[in-house]
């Protein structure tokens, strides 16, 4: 038997510690600024690829766990590139004076928006100025009353013309409301009725054909007369428009040259020139008359949608609500006197606009969890333009008029982040993914440890001090966060790139470093902020213990039971992970109905767990069944444990506790052990074994710590042993052990001490007294016992 000193493991070999001496610096006053990310290579590569190809679909999907910190990178690191991009332009709508219902959308120079919409602004206060003051000088009164006197005139000439037929005739003309009447007369006085009863039958036929034929000469008169009036008003028209033309002519040509070389800006200086004209009695009233400034204003303001005139470089806009309209934009409407109505200047902005020329970052999660937005998104990428259109439009459910604004040409990089199981559920169930996400940034958990790595840490606690103006850390300080580091991803070679957690680690160290009135952060503040966190987490793993130690729960640290072992689980509630021990237990009889998996009859034994149990069969059979049947019957369980079970990480533990109850053999309680096991008896590596070893000492150190007491663990996991001090000092004092093993034989042989016994030449030999030796002799008493039961069944 090799002794249990080969397997025992140094204090050293327990944890990775940071020298604090190895730095350079005393306090982190003295570093320089953090430039670039920490322990992303991949990720970052990625991201600057994606960020440069201009191709169609090439828009990025940054992956990694929450709490990798891959917004906040992300973020930063697009800002850091786009500070070096030229900035976009402004963007806004116009009304449109062809086509109200589709506003125009007008491109400018990034922060000419603002300045054209004032001149736009001036341009309409002074046309309306000048337009009244013209329209009521002498000049227009003269130029207006000249061709009001020509129309009198003509109209007098006209009338006189037709006066002087009738009356050659003795008939009189009489002007009407309706039109002109001609009656006979004489000496210029209409005849009296009883006058016409006494003419002649002659003279009757004689005027009434007269009559008739004056009334149609009067009509051509009427005619004519309308026709001046029209031609008049024609006059009175261009005069107006000549008018108004001389006094926007120049108003207008002086912005047509300022704006000549922005496409769609002249052409709406002419719609807007020409509506004015077409409109001018609008612009002849007097405010005090009913027209307002505003509503003046209304019809040939701007509505600015994007203003870049503050921004520096390309936009990098996060947006945190991705509902549909605040992505695409919106159309709103106002309720004016019961009816509801909108216009241009009532469309919104989303954040595809704002972000228009740069990076549009949007949580996945959120976006898919909001209505119509994924697709709203999809559309627009797929169109390459952001085009607004209402829910309500889009869907043939609204019965109010809206309006459909031009599309605005998109030229944006989109960047989700998200989980990688969101990722890989879209790339799976959605057909559009993989073509508009082409590019896949993802955050690792975790970066190798070097001595370059622990420094650029440190550059990160630097980061954080200065960003939240917390107190300056001492090198121990930040060698002490290292070694946190690495105890979050259970790898000594290895530190957590889950830079949130590390984050708040550093504030709360800080708050307790003022509390305790340090001017600078030290590794006594590291330790305390470590363990105020524990302690505000842990209150299930305290009660778990305690329920240990009042025996609710039994757990036996101290004797030798056949059949029973101390396995080592681990339970996460949050953010709190920990591990306490499981008390397994096997019985055996002969029989063939095999191993029963309690667990598992009842419904509680995951798909991993049964997989193990299975194996635990496997090795059964390798053992001791090559040249004979093995017939028993056995059971085994977790006791006391009432919820699913799953993992494999117990099934070394299942195995020494069915062959220790086929054997006889006792097994130490003193010692636990985790590992999963193969068919072969070879060790494989867990996760979670610094929580479970430090949960097997919090119980032992309860009850007293013997010096006998230790752990298991398989020797692949040695490198990802960060145990906390007080675990440490216990083995460097010899009142805890923890061994590493690679082969079920060696953890058998430490937890039962016996000796396993190798095969002789025959197999399914063993020598005397050894552990295979008892289990393969009860297995074959079993056989033997069976044929004698069946063969008194016979008889």
């Amino acid at each position: 038997m090799d002794s249990e000193f080969d397997f025992r493991l140094l204090p050293e070999q327990l944890s990775q510690k940071c020298d604090p001496d190895s730095f350079a610096f005393t306090t982190t006053d003295e570093l320089p600024e953090l430039e670039d990310v920490v322990g992303q290579p991949r990720a970052f590569q990625a991201l600057q690829l994606g960020s440069e190809l201009k191709g169609s679909g090439f828009n990025i999907f940054v992956l990694g766990l929450p709490g990798s910190g891959k917004l906040t990178l992300t973020r930063q690191y697009l800002e850091r590139k786009a500070r070096k991009q030229a900035t976009p332009p402004d963007w806004c709508y116009a009304y449109n004076f062809k086509n109200p219902h589709h506003p125009k959308a007008i491109c400018l120079p990034a922060g000419q928006a603002i300045e054209l919409r004032e001149d736009l602004k001036n341009l309409i206060l002074q046309a309306q100025k000048q337009i009244i003051n013209a329209f009521e000088s002498k000049e227009y009164t003269y130029q207006k009353e000249k061709i009001a006197e020509k129309l009198n005139q003509q109209q007098e000439a006209e009338l006189s013309r037709l006066q002087q037929l009738v009356s050659q005739h003795n008939f009189l003309l009489i002007k009407a409301p309706f039109g002109f009447v001609i009656v006979p007369a004489k000496n210029g006085k209409p005849l009296e009725a009883q006058d016409l009863e006494n003419l002649p039958p002659e003279k009757h036929q004689e005027l009434d054909e007269l009559r008739l034929q004056f009334n149609a000469e009067s009509q051509k008169t009427v005619e004519k007369l309308r026709q001046m009036e029209q031609e008049a008003y024609k006059e009175v028209h261009n005069l107006d428009e000549k008018t108004a033309a001389f006094i926007l002519e120049p108003l207008v040509s002086h912005l047509v040259k300022k704006y000549q070389d922005i496409s769609g800006v002249v052409e709406h200086f002419s719609a807007l020139q020409a509506d004015i004209i077409e409109n001018l009695e609008t612009f002849r009233q007097e405010e005090e008359h009913g027209l307002s400034r505003e509503d003046l204003l209304k019809r040939y303001d701007l509505n600015i949608l994007v203003n870049n005139q503050d921004q520096k470089g390309a936009p990098v806009i996060t947006e945190n609500q991705p509902s549909y309209s605040n992505l695409l934009g919106r159309i709103d409407h106002e309720i004016v006197m019961g009816v509801t109505r909108t216009n241009f200047t009532l469309i919104s902005p989303g954040a595809l606009h704002r972000a228009n020329g740069g990076y549009l970052l949007i949580p996945a999660r959120d976006l898919l969890l909001s209505p119509y937005a994924w697709e709203g998104l999809k559309r627009t990428l797929r169109e390459e333009a952001i085009r607004i259109i209402s829910l309500e439009m889009q869907y043939g459910l609204s019965g109010t008029s809206t309006m459909e604004p031009e599309a605005i040409p998109l030229n944006v990089k989109i960047v989700l982040i998200g989980t990688p199981l969101l990722y890989y559920l879209l790339q799976a169930n959605d057909e559009d993914f993989d073509k508009l996400f082409k590019i896949r940034s993802e955050f690792a958990s975790s970066m190798e440890r070097t001595q370059d790595t622990e420094y650029e840490y440190a550059l990160f606690v630097k980061s954080v001090v200065k960003k939240n103006n917390l107190p300056p850390f001492h090198r121990s300080a930040v060698a002490k966060i290292i070694d946190q580091g690495s105890w979050l991803v259970d790898d000594q070679q290895k530190l957590s790139t889950r830079f949130g957690k590390i984050a708040d680690l550093i504030q709360e160290a800080a708050y307790w470093a003022g509390s305790h009135n340090h001017s600078i952060v030290t590794a006594e503040d590291v330790n305390y902020a470590i363990q105020k966190s524990t302690f505000r987490n842990n209150l299930m793993e305290e009660r778990i213990h305690e329920a240990i130690a009042r025996e609710s729960i039994l757990i036996n640290t101290t004797h030798s039971v056949v059949g029973q072992i101390n396995a080592l689980s681990i339970i996460s509630i949050g953010d709190n992970q920990f591990g306490f021990p499981s008390r397994i237990t096997a019985s055996v009889s002969p029989g063939s109905a095999g191993i029963i998996d309690i667990e598992n009859e009842a419904s509680l034994g995951g798909p991993i767990h049964t997989k193990g149990l299975l194996i635990v069969s496997g090795i059964l059979r390798e053992r001791y069944g090559k040249s004979k049947p093995i017939n028993l019957s056995a059971s085994i369980t977790f006791e006391q444990s009432y919820g699913g079970v799953e993992g494999d990480s117990a099934s070394a533990a299942e195995v020494i506790a069915l062959l220790s109850a086929i054997g006889g053999v006792p097994i130490r309680q003193n010692v636990a052990i985790t590992g999963s096991v193969n068919q072969k008896g070879e060790m494989q590596a867990v996760g979670g074994v610094n929580q479970k070893i430090e949960g097997f000492f919090t119980i032992c150190a309860q009850k007293e710590l013997t010096g006998s007491q230790g752990v298991i663990i398989p020797w692949s996991n040695r490198q990802n042993l960060m145990l906390t001090q007080q675990v440490i000092d216990a083995v460097a004092s010899g009142k805890f052990h923890i061994w590493a093993v690679k082969y079920l034989d060696q953890a058998i042989e430490l937890i039962t001490g016996l000796q396993i016994g190798l095969p002789s030449e025959k197999e399914e030999e063993f020598e005397p007294g050894t552990f295979n030796y008892l289990v393969n002799e009860k297995i074959i008493e079993f056989n033997q016992s069976l044929k004698e039961q069946e063969a008194a069944k016979k008889t």
